[in-house]
């Protein structure tokens, strides 16, 4: 009884006078509407009942022993209360480690945390708690806490299981544990929808057997295992859909790539067969156009093709569904996807910022398990996804996991338990769902858009099931694999577990499933009677006649009156801004210099290169790890109030423009954001869009978008972009790094005019080839352009250009330097160069005399390799002796590989070719200044003494 009146008092004894007066009007408040008091409150409410004052009863004559023993039972209860709250937490917490999420039925080892002894608690402990206080959201029928201990257990130990612990946001956290407690996430599928799933999984089953069946030993990269994929993607599209996306962009490796292509994409089954027959296909493309497939002039892989499919009702399109291209390097599409949907969101009409709606467009990345982790694209993907001029609201991730890369176990592919781990650091929720349970599988779907729909945040589904063949399927996966293949062999596909589910629930007959699968079979037997016969003869790639042509004259110059508004604007600042003082003072000094002297620096060409090329009504949007400011604080073209910290870009307040201008400074990644730029640019092709890495060399990071993307994509898959590549290069006594922007791997890339490669000397050359790419964006011709940009030449009195080369002249080729060459007959060598070491040449010239014999020219275009230019320049010079190419950077390095055997093949009869540079080297450049500055001067004196 003691203890029974210390419990029915505890805690009220401790509130007297007003305070206890208080809590009595809280109670009736409470009992009027719940959830109009703090939950605190609300529970101690449900938990005690109302307050009253405690009654001193005397015990053995003292009633300081009935207040102890008052206080030892309130407090022994409530560390029952906590040991209960911190049991219900741990289940949500770690009942993923007991949750049937593995179709082979992998078990983990630590059960004891859904045992209640493990917290000292037993079940008339969890009886005399309220359900409410463990489980706030559980259903009317889960009363105490031994009903709600159990119902927890349930929830979180399913087929799908979830990890929200990492997720900080407490209104994020819960929400998602409400929707999983509640049971919202779980809906009541109709009869027509679950046999709509086992019609789905039919033929994504029927689809893969036939493959296997018909073409024996040929790669296809099924999905078997994971066919749930197919149903999960065609809900999630649904989904955005029905709730107004008008664009989702999809990313995927190889695994599946093919069923994806077929049911979700809806490309045909004749064109896919086709494909695998080296038969003629293109006639089988659909002629209502409603499926966009890509091909190049030299090709790709069938597992490495995309396809565009527009989404339509009654005949009016509500939305666009693609599947990038995606060669084999696995999760370097992530990137590129992402940058899609961002071009898809942005408003770029206006002048200022591009105005974004993330509920426009959605991304979907599909990953491998061993390639989540494994991939260091994915980590600085997912870091884009909360960054101002990267996010994209919230992308949907499914990890296809299949256990197993390629033939290596998870236990040796990841230090992590789970492949879904990398996600923890970035906050992004995980459900973990048993890819043998559809219903489950769509319920981590529902769960994951409503998030996104909610927070604009990325969300993870890590779908687990199995690889039923091997890699490739010219594998044999037993012999590296016994004991899970043994598993596999024996394990029933999902199409067969969902049929007998339903069948067992009376939803479809035995006669209705075999029905099922027929159908499949006829629709395929038929669609392969379409494929034309095989083709024994193969012809030549033909590469497009507009792309052998190059690019066509277009007319870049720029009024004078359009300039002197774009110069006075560019120092404009609004009213009550406040500009560092000395780079106002900067500022205002190169501006004046333009009205009046009528020079043009490399930065204010740039800017005029910006603000004209908006005014022609182009966007622009411009990215690196310093662009606002330029790494060599040469641009400004964001300015930061001094007292405010607010920004302001002179180009956001030009006059005359319907054209965004996007710049961003970036994260300190490279392939992650060159990637993005380049689907930022290829989704919306009108965009200029460039790319600045900090220093050139950094570039090698994004190496595989530069090789398999950027230089072969149009190639291999017809797609265009017209991507600006802008990297600082020049040799100056820095060090091996920052040194060179490894002009020679471009130059090796470089064929079929896939791309421009430039290292261009002057402000107005600068101006020109811009305001050239920016012209050809829209047209056939148009391909990407990569410039070595400079570093000390940025502030050279040579590369400063007079505002005539502007007002009314165009990018040059070549140039020749100016005192030269003006006696045709004198001349014995041409010098040839390009970029740094041209000035360099230029400098020491100016204070030379009696060069007649010498000639200097500059390349500014490397490739496409100005043949017909030089060309006419050798026939000037009838007694001509050499041709000397001279270069800054190691022999082996720079442009002297790509332009020996071109200068050897237009060189007169009798004249040498020859090198003067640096000799063979294993790295870019010297680590002493001293020894640099030697040789700098070895290469310029050489190149100026006459034989």
């Amino acid at each position: 009884m003691e203890e029974n009146s210390a419990n029915r008092h505890y805690p009220w004894q401790n509130f007297h006078g007003p305070n206890l007066g208080y809590v009595m009007e809280l109670y009736e408040q409470y009992l009027q509407d719940p959830n109009s008091v703090d939950d605190d409150i609300r529970n101690m409410f449900a938990a005690w009942g109302a307050p009253e004052t405690v009654e001193q009863v005397e015990v053995n004559g003292s009633s300081k022993t009935t207040q102890a023993l008052q206080m030892s039972v309130s407090i022994s209860k409530l560390q029952k209360v906590a040991k209960a709250v911190k049991f219900a937490e741990d289940i949500r917490t770690y009942g993923h480690l007991n949750a049937s999420i593995y179709p082979m039925g992998i078990k983990h080892e630590d059960t004891n945390v859904l045992d209640p002894s493990r917290y000292g608690l037993t079940v008339e402990d969890l009886k005399e708690i309220p359900a409410s206080i463990l489980c706030k959201d559980a259903p009317s029928n889960v009363q105490n806490g031994v009903d709600a201990i159990n119902y927890l257990k349930d929830i979180y130990t399913k087929s799908i299981a979830f990890e929200f612990q990492h997720v900080h946001n407490l209104e994020e956290k819960q929400w998602l544990n409400e929707m999983v407690e509640s049971g919202k996430i779980f809906r009541d599928l109709s009869i027509e929808k679950r046999i709509a799933i086992l019609k789905r999984l039919s033929e994504v089953e029927g689809f893969e057997n036939f493959l296997h069946r018909t073409f024996v030993g040929q790669k296809r990269f099924s999905i078997e295992g994971l066919d749930m994929l197919v149903p999960m993607l065609d809900e999630l599209i649904s989904e955005a859909v029905q709730n107004g996306t008008t664009n989702i962009n999809i990313g995927m490796a190889h695994r599946g790539r093919l069923s994806v292509l077929a049911h979700v994409l809806g490309k045909p089954y004749e064109l896919i067969f086709s494909e695998f027959q080296h038969a003629p296909n293109k006639e089988l493309v659909p002629s209502e156009g409603s499926i966009g497939i890509n091909y190049g002039w030299s090709g790709d892989v069938k597992y490495h093709l995309g396809a565009d499919k527009q989404i339509k009702d009654d005949n009016i399109v509500r939305a666009r569904l693609t599947l990038a291209n995606n060669p084999s390097h696995l999760e370097f599409i992530d990137p590129i996807v992402e940058g899609y949907t961002r071009a898809a969101q942005d408003d770029r009409t206006k002048g200022g910022y591009p105005e974004q709606d993330v509920q426009k467009s959605m991304a979907v990345l599909i990953h491998g398990d061993a390639a989540f982790p494994g991939e260091g694209v994915v980590a600085e993907t997912l870091n884009l996804s909360q960054l101002t001029g990267y996010k994209t609201g919230g992308t949907i991730h499914i990890i296809a996991n299949n256990m197993i890369g390629f033939t290596t176990e998870s236990r040796d592919s990841r230090s992590t338990k789970y492949a879904s781990d990398l996600a923890k650091g970035f906050e992004i929720p995980i459900v973990h769902v048993n890819a043998d349970d559809p219903e489950a599988c769509l319920a981590a779907i529902y769960i994951a858009h409503l998030y996104r729909q909610r927070f604009n945040k990325d969300f993870l589904i890590d779908l687990i099931g199995y690889r039923r063949y091997g890699h490739n399927e010219m594998d044999e996966p037993v012999a590296t694999n016994p004991l899970l293949y043994e598993k596999i062999q024996n394990h029933d596909t999902i199409r067969a577990l969902y049929a007998k589910q339903l069948i067992r629930e009376g939803i479809v007959s035995n006669d209705e499933v075999e029905k099922f699968q027929q159908d499949v079979a006829d629709k395929l037997q038929e669609a392969f009677k379409k494929v034309p016969e095989r083709k024994d003869e193969v012809g030549d790639i033909q590469v497009p006649e507009k792309v052998i042509c190059g690019l066509p004259k277009v007319d870049t110059s720029v009024p004078i009156e359009v300039l002197n508004t774009i110069n006075q604007e560019l120092i404009a600042w609004p009213e009550g801004f406040n500009p560092f003082k000395k780079l106002q003072r900067i500022l205002e000094r190169r501006a004046k210099v333009f009205s009046d002297e009528g020079k043009v620096d490399w930065s204010l060409a740039e800017a005029f290169a910006f603000a004209s090329i908006l005014k022609d009504g182009t966007p622009i949007r411009i990215t690196g790890q310093d662009s606002e400011r330029g790494t060599f604080a040469h641009r400004h073209l964001v300015l930061h109030d001094v007292k405010t910290g607010e920004t302001y870009s002179p180009l956001h307040r030009m006059s005359n423009v319907k054209a965004s201008f996007a710049i961003h400074n970036s994260p300190l990644s490279e392939v992650s954001v060159l990637g993005f730029e380049y689907g930022y640019n290829v989704y919306a092709p009108e965009t200029l869009v460039l790319w600045e890495a900090q220093f050139g060399d950094f570039a090698n990071v994004a190496q595989v978008m530069f090789d398999q993307f950027i230089s072969a994509g149009r190639a291999k898959w017809g797609q265009k972009s017209g991507l600006v590549m802008l990297l600082p290069h020049g040799f100056e006594g820095q060090g091996p790094e920052h040194s060179s922007g490894r002009l020679e791997r471009y130059l090796q890339l470089a064929a079929e005019n896939n791309w421009t490669v430039a290292n261009v000397t002057t402000a107005a050359q600068y101006f020109h080839i811009l305001r050239r790419q920016a012209a050809v964006l829209m047209r056939e011709e148009v391909r990407p352009l990569i410039i070595m940009t400079p570093k000390s030449l940025l502030r050279n009195p040579h590369t400063v250009s007079d505002v005539h080369e502007l007002v009314s002249g165009e990018f040059k080729p070549i140039i020749e330097q100016e005192g030269l060459g003006s006696n045709p007959d004198a001349v014995k060598r041409i010098l040839l160069c390009t970029g740094k070491v041209a000035i360099d040449l230029a400098d020491r010239v100016a204070k030379q005399k009696s060069l007649d014999w010498l000639h200097i020219v500059r390349i500014e275009e490397i490739y496409p390799f100005p043949k017909k230019h030089l060309e006419q320049l050798f026939q000037r010079f009838q007694n001509l002796e050499e041709i000397v190419w001279v270069q800054e950077e190691p022999m082996n390095m720079g442009s002297w590989t790509f332009m020996d055997p071109q200068l050897r093949s237009i060189a007169p009869e009798g004249v040498d070719v020859k090198y003067i540079g640096r000799l063979r080297r294993s790295s870019p450049a010297e680590g002493d200044p001293n020894v640099h500055k030697k040789e700098q001067n070895r290469i310029v004196t050489e190149a100026l003494t006459r034989k």
